[in-house]
């Protein structure tokens, strides 16, 4: 019997309608068949089809089989979906007596002519491939006869996939850190006896202030992977009695607290550093601004004149009595304090998985480099990679390019809020400004994103040039 094939000329639903192509309702596509509310769409790894088929008018001879098949095809890339087959009555006997249930395999979905249904809601998927974008779904008709030949073919066209338009995105490495020093802060408040310079541990609440320089300081000492390279004290008194006994009193102070450390660790003598300031005039201050006190704009205003320190307590003690009174009660006993700081260097990690323990357990330990290189082992908008630059900016809340990182793993996730929010601290690198562009891309925001990627072609990078093109090719 000779082979007759016909191509179909008319080309429907080849619109990009970001990600999915739906085609118009009731649009014939090949003889006895009508296809409606068909769509294409990708659903995590797989694209999907769904469509609903009218078989209506398929008339199908009692000799004949009918076998209707959507197929994927990009250039030399194709893939079959599976098929519907509608055989006739003689057809359908003929293949069960020579044991074959389908032609097209055990994914077809098959009906006797006499029991086809009019409509038929089709939905099936195949593993996304990447070159599927751009692919077009086309609808084939096979018509059967005997000694299994195709006696007859139809092919129409459904439409094409295109994925949603998602510009390459561009993460910064960071700068990698000669050395990784970090430090550790806090406030003491030591009591001594009146005018005295030595350290009683058990004197009023001496136990626990002095305990929390020694829980700051063992937090990183007892760190294989930390080296304390400093112990920074600085010691305070406040404003009452004369400017040079405070100043005795604040050097005294702090070097009784230095020898108590050293002797508590051993410490060499270069390692603990001390500083010192005789009157706390800038902690008066604050505790002055942040108060109710009666003529608390007066009182700041002397505090903040060029009198020399005893000349300016003694006219606030002078003019202000009461107010005078209040102070030395509520503030004073907070001005007579050490600041602590503990200065620590911390090794380097280069093993990926040393870092991927380190950042489950301690990440203030990792620079962000090494949260980028961690970063590079995850697949991009998997959990674990967006979980690595969310943890790093969390470690670097104020850095920029942990700020853009995390912006852009955000916006792979199409967590359009965060990416904002990091954006907000990501600087106005051409990289930053590039995000925002992206950002927009995925927003379907298309003039801001012109903008923002025309400003980062600008800047010089070659990427928003790119992207630009490719955007305006999306939207013609």
């Amino acid at each position: 019997m000779k082979r007759i094939i016909f191509i179909l000329a008319t080309i429907l639903g080849m619109g990009n309608m970001s990600g999915a192509v739906a085609q118009n309702d009731n649009d014939k596509m090949i003889p006895g068949v009508t296809v409606n509310h068909f769509e294409m769409s990708r659903e995590g790894k797989y694209l999907t089809v769904e469509m609903g088929v009218d078989l209506t008018a398929l008339d199908v001879d009692v000799n004949r089989a009918v076998v209707l098949t959507p197929r994927l095809v990009n250039g030399a890339d194709s893939v079959d979906l599976p098929s519907i087959g509608i055989y006739g009555r003689r057809r359908y006997y003929y293949y069960v007596r020579n044991g074959i249930s389908t032609i097209s395999g055990e994914s077809e979905k098959s009906f006797r002519a006499s029991k086809k249904p009019e409509q038929l809601e089709y939905d099936n998927f195949v593993l996304y491939k990447d070159w599927m974008d751009g692919a077009t779904l086309k609808f084939h008709r096979s018509d059967w006869g005997c000694c299994q030949t195709i006696v007859a073919q139809y092919v129409g066209e459904l439409g094409r996939y295109h994925e949603a338009f998602f510009p390459e995105l561009v993460f910064v490495q960071p700068k990698v850190e000669i050395m990784k020093s970090r430090s550790l802060s806090g406030t003491a408040f030591i009591d001594f006896p009146v005018n005295q310079t030595v350290i009683y541990p058990d004197y009023r609440r001496n136990t626990a202030e002095l305990g929390k320089i020694q829980a700051t300081i063992d937090s990183v000492r007892n760190d294989k992977d930390v080296t304390i390279t400093s112990v920074w004290l600085k010691g305070y008194a406040s404003p009452e009695s004369p400017y040079k006994h405070n100043t005795q009193l604040a050097i005294g102070r702090t070097t009784a607290l230095k020898k108590h450390i050293g002797l508590l660790y051993n410490f060499a003598d270069n390692i603990i550093q001390t500083d010192y300031e005789p009157e706390d005039w800038a902690g008066l201050r604050r505790h002055v601004e942040q108060s109710k006190i009666n003529h608390r704009t007066e009182i700041l205003a002397l505090i903040d004149s060029d009198m020399e320190p005893d000349a300016k307590e003694a006219k606030i003690k002078r003019t202000y009595p009461q107010e005078y009174r209040f102070m030395l009660q509520n503030f004073y006993p907070a001005l007579r304090h050490t600041d602590y700081r503990i200065d620590y260097n911390i090794r380097m990690f280069s093993e990926v998985e040393e870092i991927r323990r380190i950042m489950a357990e301690q990440p203030q330990k990792l620079s962000l480099n090494e949260f980028y290189l961690v970063a590079g082992k995850y697949e991009p908008g998997t959990d674990e990679f967006t979980d690595v630059f969310q943890t790093a900016v969390r470690m670097f809340p104020n850095d920029e390019t942990a700020n853009l990182n995390a912006a852009n793993a955000a916006i792979r996730r199409d967590d359009f809020a965060m990416a904002r929010k990091y954006l907000a601290k990501a600087g106005d690198s051409p990289e930053a400004v590039y995000a925002r562009g992206a950002l927009a891309v995925r927003e379907k925001d298309y003039d801001t994103a012109r903008r923002y990627l025309g400003k980062a072609k600008e800047m010089g990078l070659e990427k928003a040039a790119r992207t630009l093109e490719e955007l305006d090719e999306r939207l013609k």
